[in-house]
């Protein structure tokens, strides 16, 4: 039997789903933050797929999604107010002022912004500010799960390709 690391979804088996839902959150939030602990900023910055998947991109990108569903979904407020890039495509595109350091603290400011934005709402509120229209909180969540655990098996698959060089 393979056991498995502690995490902190372990802590909230038996709590209320709100509370499952914001663990589950940060964990992958986390884990994708971290993916890019260790390595160069060349490393980083690599590129192995023809798209602009990039580690660093990956985590870039998580920022900007995290401003989508959790301040333009929630705020209405339009995409150039917030200062992010109009589509999804573009958030992966590098900047040369960004670093490791300022990927991973803009994107860990973002979480926290995210936190904050969604703490006084419940899972089945609507948020108004997305395109497809008013969608529930748990949604959000749900779609939020969705993207940071596939950008972390990115994250997985592309760190052991730089590491193995």
């Amino acid at each position: 039997m393979t056991s498995h690391p502690q995490s902190f979804a372990d802590d909230v088996t038996h709590q209320p789903a709100r509370a499952q839902f914001d663990a589950f959150l940060d964990e992958h939030r986390i884990a994708l933050n971290d993916s890019l602990s260790g390595l160069t900023e060349e490393q980083a910055r690599r590129r192995l797929v023809p798209s602009r998947t990039t580690m660093l991109g990956l985590v870039k990108h998580a920022t900007f999604v995290e401003r989508v569903w959790f301040d333009e979904a929630i705020t209405c407020r339009p995409r150039s107010e917030i200062g992010i890039p109009a589509t999804p495509d573009e958030s992966f595109i590098l900047d040369d002022v960004d670093t490791i350091a300022s990927v991973q603290q803009a994107h860990r400011e973002a979480c926290e912004a995210s936190r904050l934005a969604a703490a006084s709402l419940g899972l089945d509120d609507l948020l108004p500010g997305n395109r497809r229209g008013p969608l529930p909180l748990r949604w959000v969540y749900l779609h939020m799960l969705r993207e940071l655990a596939q950008h972390c098996g990115h994250a997985d698959i592309l760190r052991e390709q730089i590491l193995k060089q």
